[in-house]
Order: C-alpha cells, then sequence, then structure tokens
C-alpha cells in the first residue's frame, strides 16, 4: 500500500466514488425521465470503473508482479470501456433524433 502517496490514494478512492455516483446519478435521470437510451450510458460505464478498480487494487497490494495481469485487465477495460462510451453517447443522440421522441416541450 506504500506504493501511491496518501494523497494520491485520495484522488484514486474519490474518482472511484465519483464514477459509482455518477452511474448511479444518471440511472435515475433516466428513470425520472424516462428516456431509457440513458441507462445504456450507465452500463457503459462500468468497464471504465472496473478499469479504475483495478488499478486501486493494483496499487494497493504495492504493485506486486504476481497481480501484474491487472494491468493488462485495466487496460483492456479501458480500452472497451471508451468503445462502450462512444456507443452509448451514439444510442442517446440515435434516440433524440426520434419523430416519435421528439416533444418541443421537453430536452435531453
Amino acid at each position: 500500500m506504500h506504493a501511491l502517496s496518501i494523497p494520491t490514494w485520495m484522488v484514486h478512492i474519490s474518482s472511484v466514488i465519483e464514477w459509482i455516483a455518477a452511474i448511479w446519478f444518471i440511472w435515475q435521470y433516466a428513470a425520472l425521465s424516462q428516456r431509457s437510451a440513458w441507462r445504456w450510458l450507465s452500463f457503459a460505464m462500468l468497464p471504465a470503473l472496473i478499469s479504475a478498480m483495478c488499478a486501486c487494487t493494483w496499487h494497493f497490494f504495492d504493485n506486486a508482479a504476481t497481480l501484474s495481469w491487472l494491468v493488462t485487465l485495466q487496460a483492456a477495460m479501458t480500452v472497451l470501456g471508451n468503445f462502450t462510451l462512444c456507443a452509448a453517447a451514439w444510442w442517446i443522440w440515435h434516440q433524440s433524433r426520434s419523430p416519435t421522441l421528439q416533444n418541443p416541450n421537453s430536452q435531453l
């Protein structure tokens, strides 16, 4: 656990907590606004959260060589997360252009 300084740990941990909160808030927004396309954004954020948790786990165990596979998993989850976030953003955009959803009184 000595691989990172206390301030760096604070940034890592708060980022994970912030990401979890963002997923929850987006899920709530989807439910309240009845825009199910936004739920996909919550799901799309999970690989990036897993990536962050891999980094925290590896650093917690002082970057142990036996856990070096976590670095590979983190990289893979980052790439997957980039694609899923891009797809979710496209899906939200696509759904917002649907004629059945266009309401002059509502906004994304």
